[in-house]
């Protein structure tokens, strides 16, 4: 498929991931691709992983930074001559007993999953807006339902999901469509950080596994790259879980 064949995409988190992933997806099907992260060696991997020659670049951007957001989306308009799909994939989380949480640390989870994705967005809209593109955020099974020893991790994620709706709401008239994909266990390097802390309770961790099994990056890529192709024209504001029927169960 070249459903992107003359289309820009952003996405933030592409060293690793689901990010990385997202972004081999959107340049195999003919984008060029502005990756962003703030593990420069990863970025570096990932684009020897694009072997495209002209349609992939790498950006240092710290997404809780607002100037650096700003900046990312700029450089992603002035090399490629345009911005249509924003995928923000950026993301941190850990599981710990919320009585030890501290203030750095829910704020910094905050400022990065979901403060982070809210300032790209409005980096983007002006560029979105215009060409009448997409916004493709990755939310989690977090964000859904609860889930023990994550706190700051539910409460971004939620806030994504959130954010996603409302954005969707507001610019749906104007021809900008968000939407949010929603994984649950994902063999990235993300994954490594949900251990169990010491002296937790396992059911509670497991509680609302029905697999056990986990998906690979490249199934949510595609998931992405549907949202974000007009093959999705008439999908907007759609949350998608992946994640074997966790949030049903």
């Amino acid at each position: 498929m070249r459903r992107f064949d003359g289309k820009v995409a952003l996405v933030t988190g592409a060293a690793s991931g689901i990010g990385r992933a997202t972004a081999q997806r959107l340049v195999s099907e003919g984008a060029s691709v502005l990756c962003c992260d703030v593990n420069e060696a990863g970025l570096q991997e990932t684009l020897q992983s694009l072997a495209v020659e002209g349609r992939a670049s790498a950006q240092i951007c710290d997404v809780s930074d607002v100037a650096a957001a700003r900046t990312a989306v700029a450089a992603a308009v002035q090399r490629y001559g345009g911005l249509d799909v924003l995928c923000n994939v950026a993301g941190i989380g850990r599981f710990q007993h919320t009585a030890e949480v501290t203030p750095e640390e829910w704020g910094r989870t905050l400022a990065i999953n979901l403060s982070g994705t809210f300032y790209l967005c409005q980096a983007a809209l002006p560029h979105l807006l215009e060409r009448r593109g997409a916004i493709v955020n990755i939310a989690s099974s977090a964000g859904l339902i609860g889930q023990a020893y994550s706190a700051a991790y539910c409460a971004s994620k939620g806030g994504v999901v959130q954010l996603t709706k409302a954005l969707a709401v507001e610019f749906a008239r104007k021809g900008l469509r968000v939407n949010c994909v929603c994984p649950g266990g994902i063999m990235t390097p993300l994954l490594g950080g949900f251990r169990p802390p010491p002296g937790a309770e396992i059911d509670l961790v497991t509680r609302l596994k029905l697999v056990e099994e986990k998906a690979e990056p490249s199934e949510v890529a595609g998931a992405v790259a549907y949202l974000a192709s007009e093959e999705a024209r008439y999908v907007n504001g759609a949350v998608l879980s992946i994640d074997a029927g966790m949030v049903v169960s």
